[in-house]
């Protein structure tokens, strides 16, 4: 049996991608023209991949269930970061607050079927997230955590490992964390 890898999870707009602000709270991309790689996303993931370490998106779309934005919408931007980024998996949380399920954050739902589907180690992985539901669930899952202070106009996590402004600060500091060097990098492509 192959032991469990460490891992980062990531989540998506914010992050990896350019969220959209409005009235100084972050929403998602709604179309191709709106995807935008953050700053310095690109090389945080390219500096990870070189270091065999796997890298999971999981984010939260509740556009999907308030029917504002199609499913088809949220995959095809996933894959278009997905193969730019060369991520191992994307998970993705259709649902809203009211639908009470296991899956969105701050529930750990998507990071403990990625530690079953990939075979991760969660105490030796990191979530990093630029909201408090990014962090509590890693937390949650028994993650390490970053958090990635865009100066929101909403509540603030109340405990995070790490603190940036940018992804690329945090790097140096998952690599120890995670204890790069095994290879990952199978390609997989899941999606819930």
């Amino acid at each position: 049996m192959t032991e469990p890898r460490s891992a980062v999870f990531f989540d998506r707009d914010g992050v990896l991608s350019q969220a959209i602000l409005v009235g100084g709270r972050p929403h998602p991309p709604r179309n191709e023209s709106e995807l935008h790689l953050e700053r310095g996303a690109a090389a945080a993931c390219r500096r990870l991949r070189e270091a065999g370490v796997p890298m999971v998106m999981v984010t939260n779309q509740p556009d999907i269930a308030r029917g504002t934005l199609s499913r088809e919408t949220v995959d095809r931007l996933n894959a278009l970061l997905q193969a730019s980024l060369l991520l191992d998996a994307v998970y993705v949380c259709p649902h809203d607050d009211v639908d009470g399920c296991a899956c969105r954050k701050p529930a750990p739902g998507m990071l403990l079927d990625a530690a079953r589907d990939l075979g991760l180690d969660l105490a030796r992985s990191v979530m990093v997230g630029d909201r408090w539901k990014d962090v509590e669930a890693g937390r949650n899952a028994g993650c390490a955590t970053v958090f990635v202070d865009r100066g929101y106009q909403e509540r603030k996590p109340e405990s995070a490992d790490l603190i940036v402004e940018e992804l690329p600060e945090a790097v140096d500091w998952i690599l120890a964390r995670v204890g790069a060097g095994r290879k990952g990098g199978e390609g997989i492509a899941i999606t819930h």
